[in-house]
Parts: structure tokens; sequence; C-alpha cells
């Protein structure tokens, strides 16, 4: 699918604030609530819009330690690691990377205790890592939920 400029300008306003109407998207760009809602329907439909979402406040629901871990993997084992990793609801993200590390992730819990049973418990435990490295969040400056256009 080809963009235009509308396009970009309803993915942009979409971007700020998943829950605006097609009425009010309609308003900023001069056109109607249907036109507005077609074009959101292509946009769906092509998969450049691939979902509708919630952005959660981790640390609001006790999720305060927030991690990243770069973590290599035996060749052989990287597919099933992976996958036990994106499954266990601790994991926020995981994602295969080049460079020295094979698995970059992002772990939310909710203290420095759950943090060292989900290393020893759940990470460790996996048959094929060959090295972890973890950061821990101090603060965040920026965090994007979309892509900007």
């Amino acid at each position: 699918m080809k963009l235009d400029d509308i396009d970009r300008k309803i993915l942009a306003l979409l971007t700020g604030n998943g829950r605006m109407s097609y009425v009010d998207i309609g308003k900023e760009l001069n056109l109607s609530r249907v036109a507005i809602r077609e074009r959101v329907h292509q946009l769906t439909e092509a998969g450049v819009i691939e979902s509708f979402t919630v952005v959660i406040n981790s640390e609001k629901v006790g999720k305060k330690v927030s991690g990243f871990f770069e973590v290599d993997c035996e060749p052989a084992s990287l597919v099933k690691v992976a996958q036990a990793l994106a499954d266990n609801p601790s994991v926020a993200s995981c994602y295969q990377m080049t460079g020295p590390s094979t698995l970059h992730m992002h772990v939310l819990v909710d203290d420095f205790i759950d943090l060292e049973k989900f290393i020893n418990e759940e990470m460790y435990a996996l048959e094929g890592i060959t090295r972890v490295e973890s950061h821990i969040l101090l603060r965040r400056f920026k965090s994007r939920t979309g892509m900007k256009l």
C-alpha cells in the first residue's frame, strides 16, 4: 500500500491518541467521518496498522523493575529458547538481533527478588543459553509506542 499525506496524518494522530474518534480526526483533516473510517479500514486491512492497544504504565501496576537482557544462545537452541522466553509473562519483548547478542529482551517484574527468580529459575533453567548480560533501567526519558512517520 502506498501511503499518501492524508494516510500519514491519520497515522500520526492515531499514534498520539489511538482512541481519537473518526469524527475528531475528520475535523483535524477536513474530511468526513466516513472517509476517515474507510482509510483506517484500508490501513488495517493492508497491515499498516497492526492493532489498536492500550499502553499500561508498568510502575502503576506494580512492575517496578525494568530490565534489559542480551542473551547469547547456541544456534541449534535459538528458536526454542526465544519461544520459551517470549511465552514468559515477565518478558515484555524479545527480539533476535545481529551483533554480539543473539536475543534482546525487555523484562518487567515487581521487585529485585522477582528479578533474581526470573534470572535463576526461568532463564538459566533453559538449555542452550551461553551468555547473559543484564541492564537495569534507572529512568525513562522517552518511550515510543508507535512508529513516527
